[in-house]
This record gives C-alpha cells, structure tokens and sequence, in this order.
C-alpha cells in the first residue's frame, strides 16, 4: 500500500476517479475466442501432441494489479494492470507493455499467446507475455504517467527480470517508458548488478542502451514481408497504393519505408478521422502533424472522408496498424486490394478470414508481418548482454535475414497443407515448442 502518512501537501478532500474492476471487455473475449479458433486449425495439421495442445490453451501465470497513484492534483488514483506470462518453455517471457483505456484480461491473455508464437515463429530463444494498464494515457500529464509507471514496475517486483519477463512498447508506451521501468527495476535491485540489468526492458532510447533501428522495426518488417510477397506474385512496389489504419509507431514507418520504394500512400484511418488524396499523402508530414495534433484528422494535406470510404478505395496494399477486430466481414466485402499486411495483433475476424480467402485476398497474418519488433527486441538484449552496440546496416541486414526466412518457411507449408499463411505459422511456431516439450518432458 502507498504510505499515505507523510505528504508533500494536504490531501485534497476530493472523490478519486473510479476504477473499472471489469477484467474483461466483450472485443477482448472475442479476440481470445478467435485466436483460440485459429490454434485449433493450427493443431489439425501439425504434430503437437494432446498435452502440449492442453498447456498452450491457457498462460501460464495471470498477474492483476490495483495500485494507487498520486496524482498532480494531491488526489490518489486506483489502476488496474496485467501481466500475462503465456509460455516460457523457449526461453524468458517476452511481451510488451500497453496503456490503453480498453484493456482488458482476455486481450491481454491472447496477445500474450501471440507473442509466444511469434517468438517460435522467428526461431527467437524467447516465451510470450503481455501486460497493460487499463487507462487513457493522453488524459495524464507527463509526471503522472512517470508515476504510473514506476509504480507498476515496483508492484510487480520479481514477476519480471532480465532473464525471466522483458517487457517492451506497446500502443501507448514508448522508449522513455522503457526507461523509467529500467531505472526503477535497478534501483530495487543489489546496485552491484545494475549495469547487467539494462536487458530488464527492451525498446529504450538509443542513449539509455536501447539499439538502432529498434523504433521503426515492427514498420520496417512489415516492409520486409511486402517485399517478398511482392516477389512471389511478381508485383511492382515502385508506383504501387496503400492505405494504413492507424498512423502511430508500425502504420507511419511502415508507410514511410514503403514510399521511398515508391509506395504512394493514398488513405489512412486513425482514431481521430479518415483522410484521403488521389495524389499521395506525404507520410512524413503527415507523421510530424499526427506527433503535434495526436492524429490525422485536419491534416492539411488531405480531404476528410468518412471510415466507409477509407476501407472502400481502391488500393494495391491495405496496412491495419491499429487495434484488434478492425477487418470485419463488412468490411472484408468492401476491401478492394491485393493483399492485407497485419501491422496490429489480431485486425482480422474470424468471418472477415474466410470472406478475403474467397475473394483471393492475399493476408500477410500478423505473427509473421509484425514480428519486426520482437525480433530487434532481441537484438538490443544481445548486445546489452554483450556490452555491445551494433551498425544501423548491421540490425537492418540481421532482421531481413529472419524475416525472409520465416517468410518462406511457411509460404512453404501453406502450399503443401493446402491451408492459409496464419494457420501455417501458427502450426510452425507449435510445433517448435512441442518439439521442445517432447526432448525435456513435462514435470514431475
């Protein structure tokens, strides 16, 4: 509990903001129940015996925190956080941290799974987990999110660690978020060990021992899978269209990496509106207007349209970089595209599947598309552990290596199995893991 007996300045008499104890949402249940949907498949054409199939259906620890903060005003303020651990049979849990008004347990606990199987899929030594905290952090000032965060990182104590859970950015974190876990983990551990225990976070600023090239990884490995797809269908990048759904960290790098092979970016949809120009919207711009007015909306480059036009023009190459559940049926009925690349965990509903594969949608599924970030994640904690620091080239050079790889190992395996690429990476990430399970066996 905060020690509520010495104070810098009175308590004000004031009520504190509810907290939602709710730890679930009907989206976050729904998300679960399709990725739940989707391991099913996976299991039908792999190899995973029973037992592991039994283990992977639930995490393995489920951690809810309510803690109290200050707030700027003298008042307290109960938050609700999660840490999901999934699975760790590969190695530490590795997921990244959320602050988002719409967490919840469910979606916490499959995009916890996801991350497990992403790791497997890009053949990372890691496990998956995922944590958030339920709250809106555009409503809190910069001190407030500070205390937030620090408080968080000492709640949850010894369920995190440099070589047991390493969070990393997700939707509404960042580097400095990163930062200010790191240096609050070290300050409560043995000051011996502090320099070792930089690998605590992954994602931190460049200065604080984070890694170039981490920032726009998730983007540039989107790009990296447009690329190779672009190669299989024998596609031209150069003079292509696109259209992103959500411009924050994955939805503008992915669009601006993608425009300088010639990408024209013609729409994007973001919490705040739909925006859209026949002539190209120019994606740095438009990253410098969403970082200054927090999205797309009135950007001067662009006209507004409503969200039904935003999924309804016509483009080569749709990039959902936003939340869960964007793609629904109606909306896979309207698309007009060659491909969906899943910048977001989990855009794509069950019903919207099954209408793209029909129409012959190509979908690039988000354990493989989005693994860009994971895999740089990776890189920073070797070289924190190796008190090394890498070339840009050298991050970028090592990323697209396991991208393509990745790619192709299950491009491969939907064409032999005769299934889609989602439930063949899922089938290659199990069947990693039960090949682990079957050399160390389940104890006792």
């Amino acid at each position: 509990m905060a020690d509520t007996t010495k104070q810098d300045s009175p308590v004000k008499a004031k009520k504190a903001a509810p907290v939602n104890n709710d730890t679930n949402s009907p989206s976050g249940m729904q998300f679960y129940e399709i990725l739940s949907t989707q391991l099913n498949k996976a299991f039908q054409i792999g190899e995973a015996p029973e037992a592991v199939q039994t283990i992977l259906r639930q995490p393995k620890n489920e951690i809810i925190i309510n803690f109290p903060v200050r707030m700027d005003d003298g008042t307290f303020r109960l938050f609700k956080g999660y840490r999901i651990q999934h699975n760790n049979i590969r190695g530490p849990f590795k997921g990244g941290l959320r602050y988002h008004q719409d967490v919840s347990l469910d979606e916490v606990k499959a995009l916890a799974a996801l991350m497990t199987y992403k790791c497997s899929l890009l053949d990372i030594p890691f496990g998956g987990s995922k944590g958030g905290i339920k709250m809106d952090p555009s409503t809190l000032s910069r001190a407030e999110l500070e205390r937030v965060t620090r408080r968080f990182t000492h709640a949850l104590g010894n369920n995190i660690g440099p070589d047991y859970d390493i969070p990393a950015p997700d939707m509404g974190t960042n580097g400095q978020t990163m930062v200010w876990m790191m240096d609050t983990y070290m300050n409560s551990i043995n000051s011996l060990q502090k320099n070792a225990l930089r690998t605590i976070v992954t994602g931190k600023t460049v200065v604080a021992g984070g890694t170039v090239g981490r920032s726009k990884a998730t983007g540039q490995g989107v790009v990296y899978c447009i690329e190779e797809w672009a190669r299989d269908r024998e596609f031209d990048l150069d003079g292509c269209t696109f259209s992103v759904q959500g411009f924050g960290n994955v939805g503008s790098h992915a669009a601006s990496i993608l425009g300088k092979l010639g990408g024209v970016l013609l729409t994007v949809n973001d919490h705040t509106g739909s925006i859209h120009n026949p002539e190209g919207i120019n994606p740095r711009k438009l990253a410098e207007w969403v970082a200054e007015h927090r999205g797309v909306k009135g950007y001067p480059g662009a006209r507004e349209v409503s969200k039904d036009d935003f999924w309804a023009t016509p483009v080569d190459i749709v990039i959902p970089a936003a939340l869960e559940l964007q793609v629904t049926a109606q909306v896979a009925e309207t698309l007009q595209c060659k491909v969906i690349v899943e910048g977001a965990n989990g855009p794509t509903t069950a019903e919207a599947d099954e209408i793209l594969a029909r129409r012959g949608i190509d979908v690039l599924p988000d354990l493989l598309a989005n693994a860009g970030g994971v895999v740089v994640s990776y890189f920073e904690w070797l070289q924190n552990k190796r008190a090394e620091s890498w070339e840009l080239e050298d991050v970028d050079a090592r990323l697209l290596h396991m991208m393509k790889k990745a790619y192709h190992n299950v491009t491969h395996l939907a064409r032999q199995k005769n299934c889609s690429m989602r439930t063949a990476a899922l089938a290659i990430a199990v069947d990693r893991i039960a090949r682990i399970y079957g050399e160390r066996g389940i104890f006792p």
